[in-house]
């Protein structure tokens, strides 16, 4: 007995130290059991207001986050270990604060239903991610931008040197024609570097364990297509955004997803001419999120249209602007999207344009 108490007190002695809040909860009886003093550092409430009513910490979470930590809520009392519900509090200040909820039943206790949890503070890990995740998602389009925006000059350079090429054999000069075959192999070979990089960043995301979060993906897409919007002078395309709701939560691997729409822009900027318009949409359909890319482009061949989502696709073809394909784009693009247990397909006529469609559960 002396030695139970000891790690009794051990616990307690931990539990009252710690960052993390710690909590044991009595839902028969809607009152707090247990509650540890970070709590108060977190949250900057006084644990006397809540202990015998709890249900007033409702009022302080995020409005957009409340319907989804009551159902949450609801599968923990029904059995399910729940690790990592994270949702946002707004604290009195107004300021917000992520948090990170990890909870349980307690399956000893038979003749109440007592609900045993841990929150972490989530909030400075969450905005270092946010900004590494909007900056790599800028990085991205930055790159598509430029790949699009260097390819017409640089095949203009190649088709001007090889017709100076011709011209320059009459004059028997092998000077100069080394220095005109420097002047297309360069361009051809920068052009070529940068797809490639392109290609081998959303290479390297299928090496990478998926990481599904909860995130509002119209924020995302938003972002997203602004980026391009910014550079529509340079790239010569029309962009839209359109959605059926104010914020569209569901769980996915936010940095691959990213890149799946990412590519499918990429794709459409390849096929589509100057002035050409390019439509995203995002619908929330309760179970399911509907995602849309569309474009107004020269299509997608019958013939190659069965063989679309293949690794090294017979249907991979060289841009309008001379931006050259390894085949893989789609079948990453299929691969990740199965990853999320979700569907794709597209609908493309010759000379009328190309819809892309991805539905993903929200969960």
């Amino acid at each position: 007995m002396e030695h139970q108490a000891d790690y009794i007190r051990s616990l307690e002695q931990f539990a009252d130290r710690t960052s993390q809040i710690i909590f044991s909860y009595d839902a028969d009886r809607n009152k707090l059991i247990y509650l540890n003093p970070a709590f108060e550092q977190i949250w900057n409430l006084s644990r006397k207001n809540v202990i015998d009513n709890p249900s007033e910490l409702i009022e302080y979470v995020h409005a957009s986050d409340r319907e989804y930590l009551a159902a949450e809520f609801q599968k923990i009392k029904h059995g399910e270990i729940k690790k990592d519900i994270e949702f946002r509090i707004v604290l009195p200040d107004k300021s917000v604060r992520w948090l990170s909820l990890n909870a349980f039943i307690d399956d000893k206790r038979s003749d109440r239903t007592i609900i045993n949890g841990c929150a972490d503070d989530q909030t400075s890990w969450k905005e270092k991610d946010e900004y590494t995740k909007k900056y790599a998602a800028k990085k991205n389009s930055v790159l598509e931008i430029l790949s699009h925006d260097l390819a017409g000059p640089l095949n203009n350079i190649s088709l001007a040197s090889t017709i100076i090429a011709e011209k320059s054999r009459l004059h028997n000069d092998p000077e100069l024609t080394d220095m005109i075959n420097l002047i297309s192999n360069t361009s051809e070979r920068s052009i070529r570097l940068i797809r490639e990089f392109v290609a081998q960043e959303f290479l390297e995301s299928t090496s990478v364990d998926i990481i599904k979060k909860r995130v509002d993906m119209l924020k995302n897409l938003n972002e997203i297509i602004e980026e391009y919007k910014s550079s529509k002078d340079h790239i010569g395309k029309n962009f839209s955004l359109h959605s059926n709701a104010e914020h569209i939560y569901m769980k996915v691997d936010d940095v691959k997803f990213r890149q799946v729409i990412n590519n499918l822009i990429s794709n459409a900027l390849k096929f589509t001419p100057n002035g050409g318009e390019i439509k995203v949409s995002i619908e929330d359909m309760q179970e399911v999120v509907l995602f849309k890319v569309a474009d107004n482009g020269i299509g997608i061949p019958a013939k190659y249209q069965d063989s679309l989502f293949e690794k090294f696709t017979k249907a991979r073809r060289t841009g309008l602007k001379g931006e050259p394909s390894i085949g893989l784009g789609m079948s990453i693009i299929k691969t990740i999207v199965d990853w999320h247990n979700g569907k794709i397909w597209f609908e493309s006529e010759e000379n009328k344009g190309s819809t892309f469609y991805i539905e993903l559960p929200k969960e």
